[in-house]
């Protein structure tokens, strides 16, 4: 079980700087064909996101609808077929509060199967939105 846990550690290390770098094929190689990212009715972008390409969509998504300035990974754990990470929107716009979130990570052998996010507090992503609708008007 150690040996897996590290194993699911690296992999989510991985696929987070490979998003952050924009690094997509890389990253896809850390999903199965048919992951599936589900996020809450609360958000703006919520929904049901299929298919390897999903995280590229959704990310692209999500960072278009906010003046994000960059994400923390503040931590990680993992236990069996799963990881958390527990993460932080950080907005360009110093009023806005960090948005906390954390990630479930589903894994299906040594590929992320299925991610779902909790937020903490859904509103500060609403205000996010909104802030740049403002600031784009």
């Amino acid at each position: 079980m150690v040996e897996n846990t590290a194993r699911t550690l690296a992999i989510i290390e991985k696929l987070y700087a490979a998003t952050g770098a924009g690094a997509w094929t890389l990253a896809e190689e850390y999903l199965t064909d048919d992951l599936f990212i589900t996020e809450a009715d609360a958000l703006p972008y919520a929904g049901l996101y299929q298919g390897r390409g999903a995280l590229q969509e959704l990310f692209l998504k999500v960072m278009s609808m906010m003046d994000v300035e960059r994400l923390d990974l503040e931590q990680i754990t993992a236990g069996g077929d799963y990881v958390i990470a527990l993460v932080s929107f950080i907005f360009k716009d110093p009023a806005l509060p960090r948005a906390r979130l954390a990630e479930m990570y589903r894994f299906r052998g040594d590929k992320v199967c299925e991610i779902r996010p909790y937020y903490f507090e859904p509103a500060q992503i609403t205000a996010a939105v909104e802030a740049k609708k403002r600031a784009s008007s």
